[in-house]
């Protein structure tokens, strides 16, 4: 996406606010801009009191699940004598999101500072970055800032003179899909393969190393001293509609629009104002065909289904999809759905780890009743086959990679059955040759 967009009058930037200013990368330039504040504030309290606020806030994961961050953090021992850690997820590889690759390209101490708070929070001494492997500026950048805050105190044996050690590690991972997933992470962190574990034990029993861990998304992290400094009451204010979706949320917008980018909302922002109001709209001579609002795993919504859509997790919810990790893919008229379906199918059989049978040959096949399809080979029964795949991996695996396979599969037939039909009688020609 190259340098940010100018901030549109409809934004509300706060983690953004300093994308594209280069000074804003070294520690002394984010100290200038009221960096590392938040971390000497929070040094002076108790970690109890930094989580009461941060539940207060009302500040949900924004990595897809939206799960209660400061609730996440309650969950950690108290007392226990072991080692915590934090594991921050900067791996992004869900197609159509790429938010957290701008965070750490242009204020890297704005999430190191936030990974310190939560660590200290959650009685953790070490911090683990788990950065996509793919990101090779973002790594640069996030290197050298971590090696300036060890320099300045603000990491180390000793932060900002309080006697408190905090440690944060890069680790690169090697591009694989499924350690986006918290515990096939926190295997890859180990050297093992990178397959998801079973739950129970959760992360806060039992995670990186068998130790009490919480997993945190960059964008979720980077919002900490934000709360801090501010408080908990401005933050709960961010909020356009639902009281349960507070703050503000970055969206990556990709697709057939003027303006593509990472636009900074406040929750509840209609998505017709993000798309057609901030993001110019469909190219000329288009109309808005679909949006997938939260990355290539949650249901299709139809151009009607956004009309009235508010951009927070429950009103996405309410039209039938999910804010998720709020990667939108924008689709217009000129769009094959059915082609587009396989993409997302052949992506995720690509990305199975292969663990769980359902998974594994679940996206196979459905990529390939796709491919036959696309092909004009398709039978009027295979619809009704993709669908009872679908159902066979939704809910049945170890994690919800199959999901997030069937979703745009079980969502694209209901809703643009008329395309599935047209490759399955002839009138369409094929879009694929089978070999």
């Amino acid at each position: 996406m190259g340098y940010p967009h100018p901030a549109h009058p409809k934004e509300t930037p706060v983690l953004s606010k300093h994308f594209g200013d280069a000074g804003a990368r070294t520690f002394d330039g984010w100290v200038q801009r009221g960096g590392y504040a938040a971390l000497r504030k929070a040094l002076g309290m108790t970690p109890d009191a930094i989580i009461e606020e941060v539940k207060g806030s009302g500040l949900r994961g924004r990595g897809g699940a939206g799960f209660p961050t400061g609730l996440k953090w309650s969950f950690m021992p108290k007392g226990d004598g072991k080692p915590h850690y934090l594991v921050c997820n900067a791996d992004e590889s869900e197609p159509g999101t790429f938010k957290d690759r701008e965070i750490m390209r242009w204020t890297p101490h704005q999430l190191i500072e936030g990974c310190a708070i939560a660590a200290y929070a959650i009685g953790a001494e070490r911090c683990y970055i788990y950065i996509r492997g793919e990101f090779t500026e973002p790594l640069r950048v996030m290197t050298a800032a971590v090696a300036e805050a060890y320099a300045k105190g603000a990491l180390g044996a000793d932060v900002f003179g309080s006697g408190k050690r905090i440690d944060i590690v890069l680790h690169r991972g090697a591009g694989a899909y499924i350690c986006g997933e918290e515990t096939a992470m926190m295997n890859s962190i180990e050297g093992r393969r990178g397959n998801p574990r079973i739950k129970p034990p959760f992360p806060a029993q039992a995670g990186l190393f068998a130790l009490p861990t919480t997993i945190n998304n960059v964008e979720t992290l980077a919002s900490v001293s934000h709360i801090l400094n501010r408080g908990a009451e401005w933050y709960k204010g961010l909020c356009l509609s639902n009281p349960k979706s507070t703050g503000t949320k970055l969206i990556s917008v990709c697709g057939h629009v003027q303006r593509p980018g990472n636009y900074e909302v406040t929750m509840g922002t209609p998505m017709k104002d993000l798309i057609f109001d901030m993001c110019g709209g469909m190219k000329p001579g288009r109309t808005l065909k679909a949006v997938i609002p939260g990355g290539s795993s949650v249901p299709i919504m139809t151009a009607a289904e956004t009309e009235d859509c508010l951009l927070d997790y429950e009103g996405v919810v309410a039209r039938g999809s999910m804010l998720g990790s709020a990667g939108m893919i924008v689709m217009d008229d000129s769009t094959d759905m059915v082609y587009q379906i396989w993409r997302l199918a052949r992506f995720y059989a690509h990305e199975s780890c292969a663990q769980c049978t359902q998974c594994r040959e679940g996206t196979a096949w459905t990529t390939k009743i796709l491919e036959r399809i696309l092909a004009g080979k398709g039978k009027a029964s295979d619809l009704d086959l993709l669908l009872s795949l679908s159902e066979n991996m939704t809910g049945k695996t170890i994690c919800v990679l199959s999901d997030s396979c069937a979703a745009p599969i079980v969502s694209g037939i209901a809703k643009f059955r008329s395309e599935f039909d047209a490759y399955l009688s002839g009138a369409r020609q094929p879009a694929l040759a089978m070999a």
